[in-house]
């Protein structure tokens, strides 16, 4: 996609895995974050850059950084924060939930095309079929050389042909 979205969606809005997403973070905290869903219905809000520093601060004694960097990665890797960030009335939001800035058009475009490639997968995944499987061509087909491609390529016209007559 080489376009942002010009026509916007509106608020993009909290699912129940949201809210788990958001407990889990706030329950490594100290206080929690008021840019965080708290409840069904209320808005995904794009994080301010360098936020994280903001969140760590406020980390209860004992939990491991690594443990926060979890637990917020994802939430902001989840395909509705993708889709509310490459809205084009998208802003971003401080540690409370107020807004700062618009969201620049090269994010916005980075949490487009994040967003595509989450719904893709999921329809693919729907599907039953695997990144690995829709991705890489079929075993027998990549070990033919190039000419003999072409070769089954042409010739696969008259397949079906022939091997009705040639069944047992």
């Amino acid at each position: 996609m080489t376009k942002p979205w010009m026509v916007s969606r509106g608020p993009i809005v909290a699912a129940d895995i949201d809210i788990r997403k958001a407990e889990a973070i706030n329950a490594l905290l100290v206080r929690p974050i008021g840019i965080l869903p708290s409840k069904l219905g209320d808005h995904i809000r794009p994080f301010a850059i360098g936020l994280f520093e903001e969140i760590r601060a406020l980390l209860k004694p004992g939990v491991g950084v690594t443990t926060l960097r979890r637990a917020v990665a994802a939430f902001v890797h989840s395909k509705r924060y993708y889709f509310a960030g490459a809205q084009p009335d998208s802003f971003r939001h401080d540690i409370d939930g107020r807004e700062l800035e618009p969201m620049s058009v090269d994010d916005r475009m980075t949490a487009q095309n994040r967003f595509l490639a989450l719904k893709q997968k999921t329809a693919a995944d729907a599907d039953g079929r695997s990144d690995s499987s829709s991705s890489s061509p079929p075993p027998a087909a990549s070990a033919m050389t190039k000419s003999e491609q072409i070769r089954a390529a042409l010739l696969g016209r008259g397949k079906s042909q022939r091997s009705s007559s040639t069944a047992f």
